[in-house]
């Protein structure tokens, strides 16, 4: 088989495998790309934001002192809220994080201490899980943090929506969210405009809560376009 050939044959395959993705990608971005909406910051937006909490009952999550759960069946968390720890697992590994000072975070891997130079690698990945995992599961009792901008949207529909901005913490600082409430005032989706995903607006569920043993409102599932995202073993307490 001559080079030519060979290069023909080569230069097929990758059209036949990249082209779909690229006519599909191309699909999802004119179908569901949108702009960052603006908003109005100030009085309105707070007693919206307000509004969301007393709905999901914010103060028994706030007197909540540990959460248990599992994200998508990867990876497992022990936190404790008060103490500002969380116990970290996914496949063969734990990591007791300090979210206060990652120095005194301890890594272990089939239940052994491990010490080497790469631990530091470990501890910023249970970090990382931690940040991501556990928005999908708190993020509506975040809206007054420490930099975070809030601002009221008038939706298409001219219903009232939250634009929420994280400014400065996290895993990536200046990603925004747009909350959209059902009749009650209760979140139902969020739209996200985030360093992570290529496509800005896509929409994602917040519609399939439980209430757990602390009273504390909780999701258990999100549903992202054709994805789903599920929250299992969910488990709340607090402190005697």
């Amino acid at each position: 088989m001559t080079i030519k050939r060979i290069l023909k044959i080569i230069g097929g395959l990758i059209i036949f495998f990249t082209l779909p993705t690229l006519l599909f990608f191309g699909f999802m971005y004119f179908k569901y790309n949108e702009e960052l909406p603006t908003g109005i910051q100030g009085k309105d937006a707070d007693i919206l934001a307000t509004r969301m909490l007393n709905v999901l009952n914010y103060d028994a999550y706030k007197a909540t002192d540990y959460i248990e759960f599992t994200f998508k069946k990867r990876h497992h968390f022990k936190w404790n809220k008060t103490q500002n720890t969380c116990e970290v697992y996914w496949k063969n590994i734990k990591v007791n994080l300090d979210l206060i000072n990652h120095d005194n975070s301890k890594v272990f891997i089939n239940e052994v201490e491990y010490n080497q130079k790469d631990a530091h690698d470990f501890i910023h990945k249970a970090e990382s899980y931690f940040n991501n995992d556990t928005f999908w599961l708190v993020a509506p009792y975040k809206v007054f943090d420490k930099g975070v901008e809030r601002k009221l949207v008038k939706t298409k529909d001219h219903k009232d929506a939250l634009l929420v901005t994280y400014t400065s913490g996290g895993t990536t600082p200046g990603d925004s969210y747009l909350w959209h409430f059902d009749n009650n005032g209760k979140p139902k989706s969020f739209q996200m405009w985030v360093d992570i995903l290529p496509i800005n607006g896509l929409e994602a569920s917040w519609t399939d809560w439980t209430t757990t043993k602390t009273e504390a409102q909780l999701p258990t599932f999100h549903k992202l376009l054709f994805l789903g995202l599920e929250i299992e073993d969910i488990t709340t307490s607090r402190q005697i």
